[in-house]
C-alpha cells in the first residue's frame, strides 16, 4: 500500500478523537443522542483546525446504526461506507471548484430522492464562502426548507464572505485555534505510535510554527520525518528543515539594532540567508520575537502569553528590559510594513537589509518614533556626562569601555608617482566603484574610505568593526580588485582596518615622492604604512 500523509492517517474518527474543540464536539454529540439535529449547519474558523473532520465524523454518526455515546461505531456497513468515501448518502462537494448555479442546481435535484441506507443523506459543502452570488441564491429556498432526511454542513475559513441570509438558516460553530500544549501532546502521542524518536523541542517548534492549525502540524512533523526517516530528530534539524532561526540568532539581532551596530545586523542577516533561511519567514519569527518583548514590557500575564522555553523567556525578558515601549513599537511598525510590502516584492533582501539600517538609523526618519528614539538617546548621553562627566569613559557597543578620542594631528604622505597616481584615481572613483559592487558589500564598502599601502596595495578605512566584517570579506575584496582591473587597467588588491578610536588624522595630505623633495629640499625615504589590519 502507498505511504500516506499523516493528517490523512490520523485524522480522527470520533468526536472524543478531535482536539481543541471540546465544547462543539460536546454539542453535537447531545444532539445526536437525543435525537434534535439540525438540518443546516455551519463550520467556520481557520485552516486546519477540525471542521471537515467534524462534519464527517457528523456524516458517519448521524447514519451509525450502532452508535456509542453519540460517536459513530466505525465498524457497521454505513460508516464503513462514509469512511472509503463510496457511500451514496454522503456527498462531498467543494466550493471553490463548484461555485456556480449549476452545481447547485444539482445539489438541489437530488435532494429530491432519500437515501439509500441509513437515515440521512448529508451535504458537506466545503468553503462555501468560494459560492457566487447567484449560486448562494439558489441554495436559499433548499437551505430553509429541505426535506426531513437531509442535513447541509457547510465549512468556511471566511464567515465574513457568507450572506446573512445564510447565515440566520444554520447553526454556527465557531473553531477556535488550537493551543500549542495541546498540538505538542498530539505530535508525542502519534511519535510514539509511529515509533518516531523527535526531540521535545523540536515538538514545541513545530506546535509554535503550525499556529494553531493541527493539519500543518502534522504536516510539518511528516515533512521532518522523511529528512531523517531511521534516528532522532534533533531542534537544530528541525531549524533548518523547516529554514527557522534559534532565538539565540534574533536576541543578537535586536541587541545589534539597540546598540545601533548596522554592519552586525546586516552580517546576522546575511549569515542565516547564506543558511538556506527564507527571508520572509526570518522576517515573520524576529517580529514574533518583537512582539514577545513587547508583552513582557508590557503585559503582567505575559508568560501565559508566550509560548516559550523558560530559556528563551528568560533571554526575552533580558532583552526587554534594554529598550522602550515606544522603540518596540517603532520596530514592530517598521517591519510590519515591510511584511506587507514582501508579498510582492521581487528584492525582499534588499528590503529587508533597508529596513535594517533605518531601524540602526533614526536620523534617518523624521516621524515621531524616529525623533523620540533620538531624544531618548540624546537623553541617556546627557545623564551619563552628567554623571561621569566628560572626561569619563564611554560604553561602546558590546559594553566595553574606551577612552574618549583623542583628536589626531595632521600628517603628510609621499607615495612615489605611479602609487600617487593610482591612489587618486581610486580615491575619486571610490563612490562609483562601490555602488557597481552593490548590494550589501556595496552597502557597507560606501561608509568606508581607502588610503595606500604600499605598491600595488591600498587599504580600505571601515568606521566600526561590524561594517568591516561583512564589506571586508574575502569576495567582497576580490570583485573591487577584479572591477579595478577590468575597468581602470590596475593590479591593485585590497586590505582592511578599522578606523582608530582617536579619529583618523584631520587634513592629511598625499603627494608625490618628488613634490614633497622638493618642499623640503631633503632626500624622502618611502614608508609603507604598517598599520592596516589587512585581510
Amino acid at each position: 500500500m502507498s505511504y500516506v500523509a499523516l493528517y490523512r492517517k490520523w485524522r480522527p474518527g470520533t468526536f472524543d478523537e478531535v482536539k481543541g474543540q471540546d465544547a462543539i464536539c460536546m454539542t453535537l454529540k447531545n444532539q445526536i443522542i437525543s435525537g434534535r439535529i439540525g438540518h443546516a449547519y455551519l463550520f467556520c474558523g481557520t485552516r486546519g483546525t477540525g471542521k471537515t473532520s467534524v462534519a464527517k465524523i457528523m456524516a458517519r454518526a448521524v447514519n451509525c446504526r450502532h452508535p456509542s455515546d453519540g460517536n459513530p461505531c466505525g465498524v457497521c456497513a454505513a460508516c464503513r461506507a462514509i469512511s472509503a468515501g463510496s457511500s451514496m448518502n454522503v456527498q462531498e462537494v467543494d466550493a471553490a471548484s463548484n461555485n456556480g448555479v449549476d452545481n447547485i442546481r444539482d445539489i438541489r435535484e437530488q435532494v429530491q430522492y432519500p437515501p439509500t441506507e441509513g437515515k440521512y443523506r448529508v451535504f458537506i459543502i466545503d468553503e462555501v464562502h468560494m459560492l457566487s452570488p447567484g449560486a448562494f441564491n439558489a441554495l436559499l429556498k433548499t437551505l430553509e426548507e429541505p426535506p426531513a432526511y437531509v442535513i447541509f454542513i457547510l465549512a468556511t475559513t471566511e464567515v465574513n464572505k457568507i450572506p446573512v441570509t445564510v447565515l440566520s438558516r444554520c447553526q454556527r460553530y465557531d473553531f477556535h485555534r488550537i493551543t500549542a500544549e495541546i498540538i505538542t501532546e498530539r505530535l508525542k502521542e502519534l511519535t510514539e505510535a509511529e515509533n518516531i524518536s523527535v526531540d521535545p523541542r523540536a515538538l514545541e517548534y513545530i506546535a509554535r510554527r503550525a499556529d494553531g492549525a493541527m493539519r500543518d502540524a502534522l504536516s510539518l512533523l511528516d515533512e521532518c520525518v522523511s529528512f531523517r526517516p531511521e534516528g532522532s530528530i534533533g531542534y537544530e534539524e528541525v531549524l533548518e528543515i523547516l529554514g527557522a532561526v534559534d532565538a539565540e540568532v534574533f536576541s543578537d539581532l535586536f541587541r545589534a539594532l539597540l546598540a545601533g551596530r548596522t554592519g552586525d545586523a546586516l552580517c546576522i542577516l546575511n549569515e542565516a540567508l547564506e543558511a538556506g533561511r527564507e527571508t520572509g519567514q526570518f522576517l515573520n519569527d524576529f517580529l514574533w520575537y518583537l512582539r514577545n518583548l513587547l508583552l513582557l514590557k508590557t503585559s503582567e500575564e505575559a508568560d501565559r502569553l508566550i509560548d516559550s522555553s523558560a530559556e528563551n523567556r528568560a533571554r526575552m525578558k533580558a532583552d526587554a528590559a534594554e529598550a522602550s515601549k515606544a522603540l518596540l513599537m517603532r520596530y514592530l511598525r517598521l517591519l510590519s510594513e515591510l511584511s506587507n510590502r514582501m508579498r510582492y516584492a521581487s528584492q525582499k533582501r534588499v528590503l529587508t537589509e533597508l529596513a535594517l539600517i533605518r531601524l540602526t538609523s533614526p536620523e534617518m526618519d523624521v516621524d515621531n518614533d524616529a525623533l523620540l528614539e533620538r531624544i531618548t538617546s540624546l537623553e541617556r548621553d546627557f545623564k551619563r556626562l552628567r554623571t561621569e562627566g566628560i572626561g569619563a569613559a564611554g560604553p561602546t557597543a558590546e559594553g566595553e569601555t574606551q577612552d574618549q578620542p583623542i583628536p589626531q594631528t595632521a600628517k603628510t604622505i609621499a607615495l612615489p608617482k605611479a602609487e600617487y597616481e593610482d591612489f587618486i584615481t581610486i580615491k575619486n572613483e571610490w563612490g562609483k566603484i562601490t555602488n557597481a559592487v552593490g548590494g550589501t558589500y556595496g552597502a557597507a564598502l560606501r561608509t568606508s574610505n581607502v588610503e595606500p599601502a604600499g605598491s600595488g596595495k591600498m587599504c580600505i578605512v571601515f568606521p566600526d568593526r561590524g561594517t568591516q566584517r561583512f564589506g571586508g570579506e574575502e569576495n567582497a575584496l576580490k570583485l573591487l580588485s577584479r572591477y579595478v582591473g577590468e575597468q581602470y587597467g590596475k593590479a591593485i588588491t585590497f586590505e582592511t582596518r578599522v578606523s582608530r578610536p582617536g579619529g583618523e588624522p584631520v587634513n592629511s595630505y598625499v603627494v608625490t615622492k618628488e613634490e614633497l623633495e622638493e618642499l623640503v629640499h631633503f632626500p624622502v625615504e618611502e614608508e609603507h604604512n604598517t598599520e592596516s589590519g589587512g585581510r
